[in-house]
């Protein structure tokens, strides 16, 4: 239920965000989805990606530092408070959203949301009981 995210550890300094892109391309990896979080030093660059394995090899070749964790992949409905629908399923149960991102494929009708919480295993028990499409990592090549 979970798929795996890598979050790069990026100096805030020109060019940094391209180098890091670069370097998955250069290995032809495909980036399905990305946020950045900054701050005045460094930023956290939040990847969804075709292959983590090798992303993690070539960026950490090139000298970035790389962690993986688990995230939730989630279809909403794409109209105006969509996504309200299903952060009402986390506020019912408590469950603390710790950061999400968000993008659209031409692929569904649906909006899809990454998503970070506090306890992932109450949220997909959530989730599930209200029928709550989660996708899985074989869904990313489809989107």
């Amino acid at each position: 239920m979970v798929v795996k995210q890598i979050s790069i550890f990026v100096e805030n300094k020109e060019g940094r965000i391209k180098k890091a892109i670069d370097t998955l391309a250069k290995e032809n990896i495909n980036i399905r989805a990305l946020s950045i979080a900054d701050t005045t030093k460094y930023g956290i660059l939040r990847l969804i990606v075709s292959d983590n394995e090798n992303a993690i090899e070539a960026l950490e070749k090139d000298g970035f530092i790389v962690k993986e964790n688990e995230v939730l992949l989630l279809t909403v409905p794409d109209r105006p408070n969509g996504l309200n629908s299903t952060l009402a399923v986390f506020d019912e149960k408590g469950i603390n959203l710790e950061y999400l991102y968000a993008f659209v494929s031409s692929k569904t009708d649906e909006a899809i949301v990454v998503m970070r919480l506090e306890n992932m295993e109450k949220a997909i028990e959530a989730l599930e009981a209200k029928n709550i499409k989660i996708l899985e990592t074989e869904d990313i090549k489809d989107l």
